[in-house]
């Protein structure tokens, strides 16, 4: 307490690690990943044959995909590939065997479903996380609350056991007003689910 105040601070929680580029940016990871497809293709139309393994360069934006946007696209971008070897072959005329479409097919919509499947389950463990530390650190709140709220008690009270009635109700009027405060915002923040920042910034702001 400090001249009938109470002292509140908001326990700041550890700095998150930032996001990977391409979750951060997906749209640049998506205009990678066709600027990837089309390099591919354009090396699949002018050089190699049946026998070599350019195709399993598509690999590259096939992952990139998966990895930027879970399962579902990953799954779309090996049928991109897939469709984009069939360009090659058709264009080209290159014989394949079911065992030379077998070698560059399933690899392909594997390395989709279950890249993105494992980004989806990365990003589903990631918000339980911050959900949980956000719920710690909300319960830390409250109970920096309910501490303030008896300090302030107890300094009304020392107040009015002193006969210094005017001294006492003001710690008390302030200690309601100021609780009152903490705990709508504190409800709030709870209620929407937005992330706490420390006291004194705006839970949006970074730092």
């Amino acid at each position: 307490m400090d001249s009938g105040h109470m002292l509140f601070s908001i326990w700041p929680s550890a700095a998150a690690p930032r996001d990977p580029w391409f979750r951060r940016r997906p749209g640049v990871a998506l205009a990678v990943a066709g600027v990837l497809f089309g390099a591919i293709l354009v090396l699949r139309m002018l050089v190699g044959g049946a026998t070599d393994a350019y195709s399993m360069l598509y690999a590259l934006p096939v992952a990139l995909v998966a990895i930027t946007l879970g399962m579902r696209s990953g799954l779309a971008a090996g049928l991109l590939a897939v469709g984009l070897i069939a360009v090659w072959v058709v264009v080209r005329d290159v014989p394949l065997s079911p065992m030379g479409w077998a070698s560059r097919v399933v690899p392909m919509l594997l390395l989709g479903a279950l890249l993105g499947d494992a980004s989806d389950r990365l990003r589903r463990a990631d918000a339980e996380r911050r959900e949980l530390e956000a719920a710690a650190l909300l319960q830390r709140e409250a109970i920096e609350i309910n501490d303030s709220l008896l300090q302030g008690m107890v300094a009304a009270k020392w107040s009015l056991e002193a006969t210094n009635l005017a001294a006492g109700l003001k710690i008390l009027d302030d200690t309601i007003g100021e609780a009152q405060t903490l705990v709508s915002s504190l409800v709030r923040r709870a209620g929407h689910g937005t992330r706490v920042a420390p006291h004194g910034t705006h839970p949006d702001e970074d730092g």
